[in-house]
């Protein structure tokens, strides 16, 4: 009996619907999460699926498909413009997760649409390992500020100085030895050798927060457009006027990759202080009557497309081409 799963994919859920013997089940939901996409395997697993369908929505997708194939489970990501066809032939009047993901699974059992391949394992690696100095900086930031709160006290016992010095330098040589690790798989690659070099042109951005921004954006499919970029990294803007809320201000979505925000953050800062165009672009906001820390963002958003465009075209950083001379003049 073949049984074929269609799952349709949202920012913070995604809808699974199995078809067995050309029936399909109801709609079960799960969260864009590790956790969710867990559930979401062992679901699967248990039914042996001959395919599973979704559509190459943004970037939502991405997560979701590479945990299902590293799980053994088949996989499919189809263009969205093909389901749409396929849906109005089947004269699908409604439209709700819940049907789409149903179509999604008649379809494969319809259309028989090839495997997606992931990207490489040295690409999931290197991202894997980006992650983790991420995190470990930040562990290593926190540490400096209890090292500084300790210091800052006379009565502090000169052990607990010693014990956060001995844990700062511990996670030191965890990121130094990580950084190496990612340096190799770099290497070993002319073209993610080419794009590190092309990222770290960029006024701000030095080896480490290159490698970092490397290994989240050298897995994506590189037809994404830089609004869709902008999403996958949470840094698109999202507007909440609805009832008595219509003065509510625009606020990130932050409904994406936490790492990337991370890294860009004090790249941007840097740039508003020593790239002359990026620091016109800043001051001309904050004078429209945006706060520094929206003027903040907006750069962080304007620093991805530049970084995803040093990918994309296999060229050098260039803020001129973010920022405008208008600026300047201004």
């Amino acid at each position: 009996m073949n049984v074929f799963v269609g799952i349709d994919i949202a920012a913070k859920t995604f809808d699974l619907v199995i078809r067995k013997n050309n029936r399909s089940l109801k709609v079960e939901q799960f969260k864009q999460t590790p956790q969710g996409h867990e559930k979401a395997v062992k679901r699967l697993q248990a039914q042996s699926p001959s395919l599973i369908v979704m559509e190459a929505t943004g970037i939502y997708y991405f997560d979701l498909a590479v945990a299902l194939v590293k799980a053994g489970l088949p996989v499919s990501v189809i263009n969205p413009k093909s389901f749409h066809h396929f849906a109005t032939l089947k004269l699908a009047g409604s439209k709700t997760d819940g049907i789409d993901a149903a179509l999604l699974a008649e379809y494969g059992e319809r259309m028989e649409p090839r495997r997606w391949t992931p990207p490489s394992e040295a690409r999931l690696g290197l991202r894997d390992i980006g992650r983790q100095i991420n995190r470990l900086t930040a562990t290593r930031t926190q540490a400096k500020n209890r090292l500084h709160a300790l210091q800052s006290k006379q009565s502090t016992m000169p052990m607990l100085i010693e014990d956060e010095q001995d844990g700062i330098e511990t996670l030191n040589k965890r990121i130094e030895r990580l950084t190496q690790a990612a340096l190799v798989l770099i290497a070993e690659s002319d073209t993610l050798s080419l794009h590190l070099t092309n990222m770290c042109a960029a006024k701000g951005v030095g080896r480490a927060t290159a490698l970092i921004v490397l290994a989240e954006l050298c897995v994506l499919p590189k037809e994404l457009k830089a609004p869709q970029v902008s999403r996958f990294a949470g840094l698109d803007v999202r507007l909440t006027q609805s009832g008595t809320s219509i003065n509510r201000p625009a606020r990130l979505s932050k409904a994406g990759n936490a790492y990337l925000r991370a890294a860009l953050y004090m790249p941007a800062m840097c740039a508003a202080q020593h790239d002359p165009r990026a620091k016109a672009f800043s001051d001309a906001l904050v004078a429209r009557g945006k706060k520094k820390i929206q003027a903040q963002c907006a750069i962080m958003r304007k620093y991805l497309t530049g970084l995803w465009a040093c990918i994309k075209t296999e060229t050098p950083f260039d803020s001129t081409l973010l920022f405008s001379e208008e600026h300047i003049k201004s």
